[in-house]
């Protein structure tokens, strides 16, 4: 008589599959998971030339005078904020650096003075 467990072939389909499973895709499973759970993928908002221009003056400013500014960043799932001093401009990489960590300038999705 042939010994059968979860993994025996025929034994329970459930966990047949699950043994070919790659972290990536698992991975993705739980970000789908995710997804569902807060309501799905927001869009990214689209800034007009006003708002550029008041983010770029505030992170002048808070390079020049360093005065704390707060950024509001993307996040599909939700904004979420960055607050410190700029330590740095990267134009050319299009980022800046505050409290150490860089951030994607084409992130940002507003600004608040601190």
């Amino acid at each position: 008589m042939k010994r059968v467990n979860k993994l025996t072939e025929g034994g329970n389909l459930l966990w047949e599959a699950s043994r070919m499973i790659l972290p990536e895709h698992k991975e993705r499973i739980r970000n789908r998971r995710d997804e569902a759970r807060r309501g799905g993928k927001r869009e990214r908002p689209e800034l007009d030339e006003q708002e550029w221009e008041r983010i770029n003056e505030a992170i002048a400013r808070s390079l020049h005078e360093h005065v704390s500014v707060r950024l509001r960043i993307y996040d599909p799932f939700g904004e979420r904020a960055v607050s410190g001093v700029v330590e740095r401009v990267d134009r050319v990489l299009g980022r800046i650096r505050i409290m150490g960590n860089w951030h994607d300038m084409r992130e940002i999705v507003g600004v608040e003075d601190d």
